[in-house]
């Protein structure tokens, strides 16, 4: 799924417009422990908080497809750092972490629709305090 590639590669270059360009006006955003977010701008508000107190590189990415093109998932690991304390979550003091991830795609006319994301937060949370 080319989209879904790019999705990740834009995503790994810190490029938030890139990962934009990849999605529809009114992408669905359902985040891991938070709420769901509709639209654009309020994805690209949550990428900005996001590389504001996280620095995170995907590896092992690996994309599936479901026939019909219309549905797809990532499963993948986040390498990252965590740079500014978080709301609601322990003091940021540069830690690095390591864990499983994963995603699923809505899609419609070559563009994503829906993005739903995975991680285990214990797991995150045990390794940055």
């Amino acid at each position: 799924m080319d989209v879904i590639n790019r999705y990740y590669a834009a995503f790994n270059a810190g490029d938030i417009n890139g990962m934009l360009d990849c999605l529809a006006e009114d992408v669905v955003h359902h985040v891991n422990e938070g709420q769901t977010r509709e639209g654009k701008e309020k994805f690209r508000a949550f990428c900005e908080h996001m590389n504001r107190c996280y620095r995170e590189n995907l590896t092992d990415i690996v994309v599936f497809s479901a026939e019909g093109g219309t549905r797809a998932a990532a499963e993948f690991t986040v390498n990252g750092t965590y740079l500014q304390t978080d709301d609601g979550l322990p003091e940021a003091r540069g830690q690095t972490y390591k864990l499983p991830g994963g995603s699923f795609f809505s899609l419609r006319d070559g563009q994503i629709t829906r993005v739903v994301t995975y991680y285990n937060l214990a797991d995150w949370t045990a390794q940055v305090s």
